[in-house]
């Protein structure tokens, strides 16, 4: 089987690599020569974990080809995939010219029968938009070739994609044919053999779900934060909260912790994005409203208990960083509170000091270089006054706590995340501040 994904960027990448891990004849088109070239080499443009030892085997089995030729790589493809970028415009809504793009050049070079697959994060009605703009370069060619349309999320959690892709909770299919679904079923064949299952529906159903659950995770977020800031109102512990409400299966247990707010590739975008296609049928979501306003918030939460501590003017003050990517096993820095955190404190005269493991060079994409940034988590402590831990990265959770009080001028922790015991520390003689911890 042979199949076209276009698009070689954190969705793109892992899912042309995942099916070819599987045997199938995968070739990624992005067009970007230097990408495309670095990818031949080895060199992978997004830091994920397994990812590039994948890669290469499959590259080196060729089964996995990269390319920057689309009107050549889908020549008998029974699958073509769109999953490049759809940035959030200045209103919130998905920028899609990149998808019709992909859509019309598929329309100029397609010779047979295929499924033309949306697997970027795309608004209820894109399936419909892709189908016109590929139906009308066929008919500038006079061609009556035919072709179906589907809806193919994705659900990948960075830092876990690869083991998201090969043994996914669930996969969600849009299809418009069963002639479209018997191609999507042969395809991810290999994927539910241990009875992993395979969802089917129609196609703005399956687009609405990837939408309606990256937001629904939001939510938890920004509710779980909520409740924080209350507990430390009424002097509650909402580590203690949080084990009571997620022992209700109703509940659960995951997306409850309280942090400084949610960051990323998918959920700030996803948000803005469901919320501006209702606007546009005149509904609108009060509870996601909520939810972006509740995170924005959230990610000075941690600054205001500087500020508390050692007063609003910060001048003369120097703060150590944990942390800068979004989340744990990325680089991605998009919508990263580290981004606010460290702009603030710049602002109240400070100076930021920080450490990350993998995202510093993406970081300087966003902080140039307004922070320094340490060789390693107890250098950006040297001489400063507090540590701020943002990223419970896992080489963060047991720190040597005897030399970072060695390291700091004074013996305070702002812990962004919980990770740290108080009792532990504060019989070590630090102060420590968490979320929700009054």
């Amino acid at each position: 089987m042979k199949i076209t994904i276009v698009g070689t960027g954190y969705v793109g990448l892992v899912t042309g690599t995942c099916f070819a891990e599987v045997g199938i004849d995968v070739t990624c088109v992005d067009i970007n020569q230097k990408k495309i070239d670095g990818l031949k080499e080895g060199i992978m443009p997004i830091y994920e974990p397994g990812l590039e030892a994948m890669v290469k085997r499959n590259y080196d089995k060729k089964r996995l080809h990269f390319s920057t030729k689309l009107g050549e790589a889908i020549q008998d493809s029974e699958a073509v995939f769109i999953a490049v970028g759809t940035p959030p415009g200045e209103d919130g809504s998905a920028d899609l010219q990149y998808v019709i793009a992909v859509a019309r050049e598929i329309g100029q070079n397609m010779n047979n029968h295929m499924v033309v697959v949306t697997k970027s994060t795309v608004p209820v009605g894109t399936a419909l938009k892709v189908r016109q703009a590929v139906q009308e370069e066929l008919g500038k060619r006079n061609s009556n070739i035919e072709f179906d349309v589907a809806s193919n999320p994705e659900f990948l959690k960075e830092g876990a994609a690869i083991q998201d892709f090969l043994k996914p909770d669930r996969i969600v299919v849009g299809v418009e044919s069963d002639r479209a679904k018997k191609v999507m079923e042969k395809l991810y064949k290999p994927f539910v053999l241990n009875g992993h299952p395979i969802i089917f529906m129609d196609v703005p159903s399956s687009e609405m779900t990837k939408y309606a659950a990256n937001s629904m995770l939001a939510t938890k977020i920004s509710f779980m934060n909520d409740i924080a800031n209350l507990c430390e109102i009424v002097g509650a512990d909402v580590n203690m909260v949080r084990k009571g409400i997620g022992s209700d299966n109703r509940i659960g247990t995951k997306f409850i912790y309280p942090g400084v707010g949610y960051g990323g590739s998918c959920f700030p975008k996803d948000v803005k994005a469901l919320i501006r296609t209702a606007k546009q049928y005149g509904y609108d979501m009060q509870v996601l409203n909520a939810v972006e306003s509740v995170n924005d918030a959230q990610k000075s939460v941690l600054v205001k208990k500087v500020k508390a501590h050692f007063g609003e003017d910060l001048s003369g003050r120097t703060f150590g960083i944990w942390g800068l990517s979004f989340k744990p096993k990325t680089d991605d820095m998009r919508e990263a509170p580290s981004i606010v955190i460290a702009n603030e404190l710049i602002a109240a005269g400070a100076k930021v000091q920080a450490f990350d493991p993998v995202a510093m060079e993406e970081a300087k994409r966003d902080l140039g270089e307004t922070i320094t940034y340490a060789k390693d988590e107890y250098d950006a402590l040297v001489d400063a006054d507090a540590m701020l831990l943002v990223t419970e990265w896992p080489e963060f959770r047991v720190p040597n706590f005897n030399v970072l009080g060695k390291l700091l001028r004074e013996k305070v922790i702002f812990d962004g995340r919980n990770i740290y015991d108080r009792q532990e520390l504060e019989e070590a003689g630090f102060t420590y501040y968490g979320i929700g911890i009054k």
